[in-house]
């Protein structure tokens, strides 16, 4: 089996869940790079990583390099991702520099794994409530044909990067020791624009046109490029929740035709990617706190509409650091060197 040199870009959450996903799933690397903007020695899961300064020439000789998008390196894609094409890379970026470019490829492998071959060196991984809806909607839009999609998510901090983490970590720690207030915070560093501690906000990204955030426009045309289906009709409230790590989603869909639940459970049960928690008599559906760690996307509370017979329900649940990033991103590589063989 051929073996490949992979760079990582960036060691932040996702840099880090990267490196971790490349060994869990025994990706066949011959040398793994690790770049970032200053030089420093990492640890992982009890391995040591060496980290370089990312600079152009570091590239020579790296097959695939993996952008994480995170703990500053967020654009570095602009500047480095030619750069590694033009040393014969081939970039798989999980930022948004390049998602919506009509020449890269946006793309989840359980949906559109057949994009990977159109790419001219760059292709970009996208959002990660994104990623997790596309899987889920996809096998019903092949049976029933989606018209249009309402969607509330419910997004971890880590979605957020590192520090968001520490800000929810030292809010809680306030609160607990009876010295947080809510009005004023106290010696607790933000970058989120509100307390998360104990409460929760509607406001991910940067307010744009119409009153949404850029956030919730990326659910939109995102999903139309990945499903190529651009008449989908959808429309996205995005939520910030004192979770660490785990996106949840409330989904409504109306179809051409009726949808049946069982169907759609058996449907959904037998897609790639999928594990349908669905057992109301048990209290079993999905929840953040389940899928930390894994790579799968998770789906229940499937209910008919109680007014509508188009219309179904779905809690769609997937770890953001992996599923909504990490894991999409060592998936597409795999997608790529299958394509090579």
């Amino acid at each position: 089996m051929r073996k490949y040199n992979v760079a990582v870009i960036g060691a932040g959450v996702v840099g880090v869940e990267m490196l971790r996903v490349l060994k869990q799933r025994n990706f066949p690397v011959n040398q793994l790079k690790v770049f970032a903007r200053s030089a420093r020695n990492m640890e992982v899961d009890g391995e040591i990583y060496a980290v370089e300064p990312i600079s152009a020439d570091g590239f020579c000789g790296i097959d695939i390099a993996l952008f994480a998008g995170t703990e500053g390196e967020k654009g570095a894609a602009l500047t480095y991702a030619p750069e590694a094409v033009k040393r014969g890379a081939v970039v798989i970026d999980n930022g948004a520099d390049f998602r919506m470019d009509p020449k890269v490829p946006l793309v989840v492998p359980e949906v559109n794994a057949a994009d990977v071959k159109k790419h001219k060196g760059i292709i970009a991984n996208p959002n990660c409530s994104t990623i997790q809806m596309v899987v889920a909607l996809n096998p019903l839009h092949k049976k029933y044909h989606i018209k249009k999609v309402i969607v509330t998510t419910l997004q971890a901090s880590s979605g957020a990067g590192k520090t968001a983490v520490e800000q929810l970590n030292n809010e809680n720690a306030k609160i607990a020791q009876g010295g947080f207030n809510s009005v004023q915070v106290d010696g607790v560093a933000r970058s989120m624009p509100q307390q998360l501690a104990y409460n929760c906000f509607p406001h991910i990204g940067s307010f744009v046109d119409g009153g949404y955030t850029n956030e919730e426009w990326k659910l939109v045309n995102e999903t139309h490029k990945i499903m190529h289906a651009p008449k989908i009709k959808i429309s996205a409230t995005t939520v910030r929740i004192p979770v660490r790590t785990g996106h949840s989603e409330s989904v409504y869909i109306e179809t051409e035709k009726a949808i049946d639940p069982d169907e759609a459970r058996k449907i959904l049960a037998k897609s790639p990617g999928i594990v349908v928690m669905d057992d109301l008599k048990n209290n079993l559906y999905p929840m953040p706190k389940d899928a930390e760690g894994r790579d799968e996307t998770f789906i229940g509370r499937i209910r008919q509409d109680a007014f509508n017979k188009k219309g179904l329900w779905l809690w769609v649940v997937a770890d953001n650091l992996r599923k909504g990033a990490a894991s999409n991103a060592v998936q597409i590589a795999e997608c790529l060197i299958s394509s090579l063989k």
